[in-house]
Order: structure tokens, then C-alpha cells, then sequence
């Protein structure tokens, strides 16, 4: 359920950003403009614009998921699921200039952190929507994997000018085709007898973090394929 009061001020704020970036500056013009008062617009963003430039990310995730479930996947491959819902989280957003102030607000060394939350809570929903129900370490290496992949797309897609964004399309395929490759390549190694004490030795520090309350598995599965 959404906050009325932090959407009045996210949509005030908006016309702002791309003059201001999440500043000070457009908090209190979308304060001004939303006609809320002061006092109960700093209960609903104690952090002014940083949490406008948080609500965001997460508005844009939520647009994700519905139009996942109104999508028919029923005929695609699991990477091509993951691909498109990717893609899915970049039409979503509408101003493309609040994604890159947002950017540029988060790469910096104390946003950091918030930054990488909102990647991986993006990383989880699309995970999370496609029916991922992996409890030992893949839990984590999916989302893990799926945040790098979002990450360097979001960068791709903020500097793409084709049409219908044709070019982060095709990266997309391009960045998920290097995940398979490393999958291909992990399978080969554990196949291989003198490589197996190595990925042995991998799996068994992997598997001392796992998802709270779940097992680890000794047989770790590709994380692109359908979930188990």
C-alpha cells in the first residue's frame, strides 16, 4: 500500500528533478506545489528529496510487477522471462532524466548503499514475479547476478537514442548471454576432475550464507533456468 501523501509529493517533485536533481531545492518546491504542510510532508520523507528519489525506484518496480502479471509468458525460455522483464522495468519509467539524477545521487560514496538496496530490491521483484522459489545460496547468487546485469542496462539505456530503445534491447540479450556463458563454463569445470576440488572448495564457502531459515543444497543449479 502506498503512501497519498509521499505520491502527491513524488508527482509535485517530478517537474523539478530535471532542473534541481533531487535536491533540497525540488523537495521544497513539490512541498509548495502539492500544498502540503511542511511539517507532515518531513514526517513522510525525513530524508526530503533522497526519499522522493527512493519512492521512485520503487514506484517504477511496483509498475514492473503489474505488467509482468499481465504479460504472457507462457511461451518463452526462462532467460528470455528474466529479459523481458528487464526490459519491462525500463519502459515502465516515463522521465528517463529522473532516472539519471537519480543516478548520479546514488553513485555517490554515502548514498551508496541505498543505491545498491534499490538494485537489488529490483533484482528480487522481477525474481520474486517470475516464481523463483530457490532457498539455499541461489537465493542470493540470483539476485546477486540479476543486480549486475540491471545495473550496467540502466547505464546502457540512459546514453541509447534509437528507436523503441532497439540497442538496450539487444544489450540486454548481449549481458544475459554472458551469464550463460559463465553457467556453461561453471557446469564444464564441475565436470572436469581437475577443476572439481576448486568448485568444491567455492560451492562449500558459498553455501556458509543462505537464505534465512533455508538449507543449502551441495548441487547448485543454473541460475537462468526455471525456477525449481
Amino acid at each position: 500500500m502506498t503512501d497519498p501523501i509521499l505520491d502527491k509529493l513524488l508527482d509535485a517533485a517530478l517537474p523539478h528533478v530535471a532542473f534541481d536533481g533531487w535536491s533540497p531545492a525540488t523537495f521544497n518546491a513539490a512541498v509548495a506545489d502539492a500544498g502540503i504542510d511542511p511539517a507532515v510532508a518531513k514526517t513522510a520523507c525525513p530524508r526530503g528529496a533522497v526519499d522522493l528519489a527512493v519512492a521512485y525506484h520503487r514506484r517504477g518496480d511496483a509498475a514492473m510487477v503489474a505488467a509482468l502479471k499481465e504479460a504472457d509468458l507462457s511461451n518463452m525460455r526462462f532467460r528470455d522471462k528474466v529479459a523481458h522483464a528487464v526490459l519491462l522495468r525500463l519502459q515502465v519509467i516515463d522521465d528517463k532524466e529522473a532516472v539519471r539524477r537519480g543516478t548520479t545521487l546514488f553513485s555517490l560514496p554515502h548514498m551508496a548503499g541505498d543505491g545498491a538496496k534499490l538494485i537489488w530490491g529490483t533484482a528480487d521483484a522481477i525474481w520474486t514475479a517470475l516464481g523463483d522459489s530457490s532457498q539455499d545460496v541461489n537465493w542470493y547468487t540470483k539476485r546477486m547476478t540479476l543486480s549486475g546485469v540491471y545495473s550496467s542496462v540502466v547505464l546502457y539505456w540512459l546514453g541509447d537514442d534509437s528507436v523503441d530503445i532497439q540497442a538496450t534491447d539487444a544489450f540486454i540479450d548481449r549481458r544475459i548471454d554472458n551469464v550463460m556463458q559463465f553457467e556453461k563454463f561453471k557446469a564444464q569445470a564441475k565436470a572436469n576432475p581437475l577443476l572439481k576440488p576448486l568448485t568444491g572448495t567455492l560451492e562449500r564457502i558459498m553455501a556458509g550464507i543462505k537464505a534465512p531459515g533455508a538449507a543449502t543444497s551441495p548441487d547448485l543449479p543454473g541460475i537462468w533456468r526455471d525456477p525449481q
